[in-house]
């Protein structure tokens, strides 16, 4: 008897000694950030108290012409409040233009928040965003941007379905202005299945997006990708994607690894 109550004082002092890190790093393969690994992402944020770091993820973009485009675009994800999160972003492109002519520069600092309005229940699951792009670097847009995004996540046995809508606010660039990446809007949706028992998602999806420079085409992308949990705190994914229609036309490729965690210091003892 004295040896099993101290069997179970030692497991409660190591249960208490234990830092919470693990446990509040605990992450998944389910939750799909925009453009990890497409465009289109569902309504989960990162969890309370947890960070999530995209670890250098990359993007190789071909057009026409021969003109390829690299970006690496290191992401910081913070869950601030219940089904809520903060985000910041340095994106970082290398644009070849061929004949040993390159620019690498800062593409702009990208600051953002995601709130998980409901849980999944007999109702789709369903988050808003709001993101501000700050015009810092030489391959930034010349102006502020500010957007918002409605995200619908919708569960069945044999597949999950994402809806975004997303819209831009401010004026379009001017003559010698640059937009960025930004669009007018952007509505898409994606179809991913997971596989559980090996820890994989595969996901495709379908967007159009309006570019903010006035009387372009509307461009239609399409995208594929996989992602892979190689532990509780790292994730894998890569894809492959197709802008079919509109005035840019190209493939582009994606890697990229994430890893959560947590700060004992930021978690509130109970």
């Amino acid at each position: 008897m004295r040896s099993l109550r101290a069997s179970g004082a030692l497991c409660a002092l190591l249960a208490i000694a234990a830092p919470p890190t693990r446990l509040a790093a605990q992450t998944d393969f389910y939750n799909t950030d925009a453009s990890r690994p497409v465009r289109v992402e569902d309504a989960t944020p990162v969890e309370r108290h947890a960070f999530e770091l995209q670890m250098a993820p990359l993007r190789l973009e071909r057009e026409r012409g021969g003109v390829y485009a690299w970006e690496v675009e290191p992401e910081l994800a913070y869950g601030i409040l219940p089904r809520t999160q903060v985000e910041v972003a340095f994106p970082l492109r290398v644009v070849d233009a061929g004949s040993g002519r390159r620019t690498f520069a800062l593409a702009g600092i990208h600051l953002s928040a995601l709130h998980n309005l409901n849980v999944e229940t007999s109702l789709p699951a369903l988050a808003v965003a709001a993101e501000v792009a700050i015009p810092a670097g030489g391959l930034a847009a010349d102006r502020t941007y500010a957007s918002v995004k409605g995200i619908a996540t919708r569960t069945l046995r044999w597949a999950r379905f994402h809806l975004n809508g997303q819209y831009t606010f401010g004026a379009a660039p001017g003559a010698g202005e640059s937009a960025g990446e930004a669009s007018r809007w952007m509505a898409g949706i994606a179809v991913d299945r997971t596989f559980p028992f090996r820890s994989t998602l595969v996901i495709a999806d379908l967007f159009a997006e309006q570019p903010l420079g006035g009387g372009t085409d509307l461009a239609w992308t399409a995208e594929a990708g996989v992602r892979y949990q190689t532990s509780p705190q790292f994730n894998l994914d890569a894809g492959v994607g197709r802008r079919f229609a509109g005035g840019d036309e190209a493939w582009f490729f994606t890697f990229g690894m994430s890893h959560a965690f947590a700060l004992r210091g930021l978690i509130p003892l109970r």
